[in-house]
C-alpha cells in the first residue's frame, strides 16, 4: 500500500488526471472492464485529492465525464459491431452472464443501464448491449448520465474520505498506523462491493 500510494503521489497532478480519466473511459468503452480496474483507479483518484495531489472537484468531474463518454462510445460500438463482438470465443465463458444481462436489459430498459454501473462486469458490457439491442440513444443517454454521475461521485468520495482518514491518523500516530487505516477502508469498500454483487445474484 505504501509503495502504491508513493508511486501515485510522486506523479504530477496532470498525469494523475490523465491516467484516471483514460482508465475509467477505456473500462466502459472497449469491453475491457474485466481487466482494467476503473473503479479502483477512481477510488485512488479520490485518495490523491484528499492527500493534496489533485483537486477533488476536478478529479470527480473527470471520472464522471470519462464514465459517461466511455459508455456512449461503448453504446456506439455495440450498435455497429456488437453482434460480431459478442459472438467471439472470448465471451464463451461469460455467455450465461451475457444472456442474463441482455434479459435484464430487455426487462428493465434504461434502468438496467443505471444499475449496470455498479458492478464491474455489467459496467463493461451493458453500454454495448444497449447499442446491440437498438435501444434509442435518447433513452440510453439520460440513464447513462445519471449512473455516471452517481457512481463517479460515490467512488471518488469513498477515496477522498479514506484518504482523509489516512491524513488525520498520519498526523496523530505516524505513517504506519495511517496506512493500516487506509488499507482497512479500501478492504471495506471491496467487501461491500462483493456483498452487493452476491445480493444481486440472489
Amino acid at each position: 500500500m505504501d509503495s502504491i500510494l508513493g508511486q501515485i503521489l510522486d506523479q504530477p497532478a496532470w498525469l494523475v488526471y490523465l491516467i484516471v480519466g483514460l482508465v475509467v473511459f477505456v473500462e466502459d468503452a472497449l469491453f475491457v472492464g474485466f481487466v482494467v480496474p476503473g473503479e479502483t483507479v477512481a477510488v485512488l483518484g479520490g485518495v490523491t485529492a484528499s492527500l493534496g495531489t489533485t483537486n477533488v472537484w476536478l478529479i470527480g468531474l473527470i471520472v464522471v465525464a470519462a464514465a459517461v463518454l466511455g459508455d456512449s462510445v461503448g453504446y456506439e460500438i455495440g450498435r455497429v459491431w456488437g453482434t460480431q463482438i459478442i459472438a467471439r470465443p472470448f465471451f464463451d465463458k461469460r455467455r450465461q452472464r451475457l444472456d442474463q444481462a441482455q434479459a435484464f436489459l430487455r426487462e428493465r430498459g434504461g434502468y438496467a443501464v443505471f444499475l449496470a454501473r455498479w458492478t464491474a462486469f455489467h459496467r463493461a458490457v451493458m453500454p454495448a448491449l444497449a447499442g446491440t439491442s437498438r435501444m434509442r440513444y435518447a433513452t440510453f443517454l439520460p440513464w447513462n448520465a445519471l449512473g455516471g454521475l452517481a457512481w463517479g461521485t460515490a467512488v471518488v468520495a469513498i477515496g477522498f474520505f479514506a484518504g482523509h482518514s489516512y491524513q488525520k491518523v498520519a498526523t496523530w500516530f505516524g505513517e504506519g498506523s495511517a496506512l493500516v487505516v487506509l488499507a482497512i477502508a479500501l478492504v471495506a469498500v471491496i467487501v461491500w462491493h462483493l456483498r452487493r454483487r452476491r445480493k444481486q445474484k440472489a
